[in-house]
């Protein structure tokens, strides 16, 4: 079955579901559907879409897997998307108590309410404390959204955050060394900083280059950010796994 890069790219990256610029992002939010554009390459029903689950869903068996939730946990999910289709909001959809669920993001949310009824949903600032106590969660996740903080001081503060108001986390980005760029499908380029923006700005898409909308993520960048937190951390691969060149990454503390 022949899959065309771009759709493939996209569709086992991260940067599609749960709204890159949605929770804590630099990036302003201009419509309810802002995180629409990752979707548009992804046909309803194709192989593309069909990849995309699987990384999605082996990210969700390996946040069961990490964070071992009970029934009666009460979970943040930050940076959800409006989006609807097979491929957005999988935690919405695979995890069974829904109704122990608040998820957030910068947008009015009425799609994701109105898809997910029994999920409670908070409108956030970005970059700013987020509106919860300390410990109000058993457990804190987000998807694709770190990489699209801003910058590291951005990137900080929302790991400290997370971890802040709850005792547990999951952190899951795109993997700067899956072969394919998940934002841009370019091939390899992006393993080279300056060999990156040079293939981004041939192909007009140079906003991808620019650390305001992209911080390509590494098992490295990911401990460096883990090391100021007083908590145990683990950095692991996940997606469409293949060891080191694993179509994403995790960050659980436990």
């Amino acid at each position: 079955m022949a899959v065309d890069a771009p759709a493939l790219a996209l569709s086992v990256a991260n940067c599609i579901d749960d709204a890159h610029v949605q929770a804590l992002s630099s990036a302003p939010m201009c419509s309810p559907l802002t995180d629409a554009k990752y979707y548009r390459q992804i046909a309803p029903n194709s192989a593309a879409e069909r990849l995309l689950v699987a990384a999605r869903q082996r990210i969700f068996r390996d946040f069961i897997m990490q964070m071992r939730p009970l029934p009666s946990d009460q979970i943040l999910d930050l940076g959800v998307s409006d989006v609807v289709s097979e491929g957005a909001n999988v935690f919405e959809r695979s995890y069974p108590h829904q109704s122990n669920i608040t998820a957030c993001g910068l947008g009015a949310g009425l799609q994701f309410k109105s898809s997910f009824p029994r999920v409670r949903y908070v409108q956030i600032e970005p970059n700013v404390r987020l509106p919860f106590d300390d410990g109000n969660f058993e457990i804190a996740t987000t998807n694709a959204v770190l990489e699209h903080a801003g910058s590291v001081e951005n990137q900080l503060l929302l790991v400290r955050e997370l971890c802040r108001v709850a005792r547990k986390v999951f952190i899951s980005v795109p993997n700067r060394f899956f072969p394919i760029e998940h934002h841009t499908a370019l091939l390899f380029v992006h393993y080279h900083k300056k060999a990156f923006q040079i293939a981004c700005r041939i192909a007009g898409k140079s906003e991808w280059a620019r650390e305001e909308n992209l911080i390509l993520m590494t098992p490295q960048r990911l401990r460096h950010l883990a090391a100021s937190i007083k908590k145990t951390a683990v950095v692991g691969y996940t997606g469409l796994c293949a060891g080191p060149f694993s179509s994403n990454l995790y960050l659980a503390f436990d």
